[in-house]
């Protein structure tokens, strides 16, 4: 069986803060900055010719900052210090403009930018963190801005003001927590095997390359398993695809059954099954397998009036013993589950060291 390298779709989303994955966001961040630097720089050039040379030297230096950041960004490991980085300081910087001399009232609409950048950047919890400190700082010199609300027209600036920037944050959250949800959904989709509800081929191969890595880490051993339904087809033909699909599912809940907590079981074939048995001995892995094996052979599985009697092979392969790759214990367990078959089906067979197999074949009557 290949292994070919995947992205690990799950972990990529749990690490990622946002909606966007971190190559995205670190792509948009260097855009952000980009843009913001060239626009400081216009900026700047205006603020002086106004004669606010504070501002002005204050903003040619932060467009300098992110100029660098935008080389900076490419491969830094510290994506999120910058981003929090630029929006505090691009948030304070809205405030700034806010409460100089002669403010526009123009300036106050940038408030309304703040969670869009924040939840974009950042993602929910922390984009509202963040927003709400800032998007209150704002709304209180808007206030001062105008100064006593003593008419209807002074008040009726406030109440547009502040309806405005509620709903934008209101709406901005929503929309993120029914993004998130249905982020979630098409995962669960996307790594769900819909036939009998177990982790589809590229979720266990995700898990494995995992559980590889926690090996070399911590050193802890664990054992591959390729599972195969002995004489499937002739299911099929016999009683039809129905009737495959309910041993298949009979088959998913056996396992899920059996297991231990900190195992794991996909569907990676047809009829073919992968488990990850963490934190085993070889010789505690075949006893493992061979009580599974003898439950999946003594429960017969009913179609109709049928009763279809079920057995199973079994090829294990154990990390480190006969391999610390994906591919070399794919392999050594494939070759296992081809020894099983070939001599006789229902068993359990463990690769050896030396290219060798040992198995306890237990033959059972009116296997299908």
């Amino acid at each position: 069986m290949d292994t070919p390298n995947q992205m690990d779709l799950g972990a990529t989303l749990a690490h990622s803060r946002s909606g966007l994955r971190d190559s995205h966001r670190r792509s948009l961040t260097r855009l952000m900055f980009t843009v913001t630097g060239t626009a400081l720089t216009v900026f700047a050039c205006l603020q002086l010719l106004n004669g606010a040379w504070w501002v002005g030297v204050c903003e040619l230096l932060a467009s300098a900052t992110l100029f660098v950041g935008v080389w900076r960004l490419e491969a830094t490991p510290h994506l999120q210090q910058w981003i929090y980085l630029y929006l505090v300081a691009l948030f304070s910087f809205f405030l700034v403009i806010m409460i100089l001399p002669n403010a526009s009232v123009a300036a106050f609409v940038w408030i309304l930018m703040i969670p869009v950048l924040a939840y974009l950047l950042l993602g929910k919890r922390e984009g509202l963190i963040l927003s709400v400190p800032f998007m209150l700082l704002g709304g209180y010199f808007y206030v001062r801005h105008l100064g006593t609300v003593d008419n209807p027209g002074i008040a009726i600036d406030l109440l547009n003001f502040v309806l405005c920037a509620s709903l934008m944050l209101a709406f901005v959250h929503l929309y993120e927590i029914r993004r998130e949800e249905a982020e979630n959904r098409l995962v669960t989709m996307a790594q769900t095997d819909a036939l009998t509800g177990l982790p589809n081929r590229s979720n266990f191969q995700e898990t494995l390359a995992r559980t590889l890595a926690e090996s070399e880490r911590s050193g802890a051993d664990f054992a591959l398993v390729i599972m195969d339904i002995d004489h499937f087809k002739l299911i099929n033909d016999a009683l039809g695809h129905d009737a495959g699909d309910r041993v298949l599912r009979h088959i998913a809940s056996r396992l899920q059954e059996r297991l231990r907590a900190t195992d794991f079981v996909g569907r990676i074939g047809g009829e073919e099954f992968g488990l990850i048995l963490r934190g085993v001995r070889p010789a505690h892995a075949f006893e493992l397998m061979d009580e599974l094996r003898q439950v999946i052979a003594e429960r017969e599985v009913r179609y109709g009036e049928a009763r279809i009697c079920v057995t199973a092979s079994f090829g294990i392969a154990h990390w480190p013993v006969h391999g610390r790759s994906a591919e070399t214990l794919f392999s050594m367990a494939d070759r296992s589950l081809y020894k099983g078959k070939t001599s006789g089906r229902n068993c359990v067979v463990s690769a050896e060291p030396k290219d060798t197999f040992h198995a306890r074949d237990i033959l059972a009557g009116g296997a299908v």
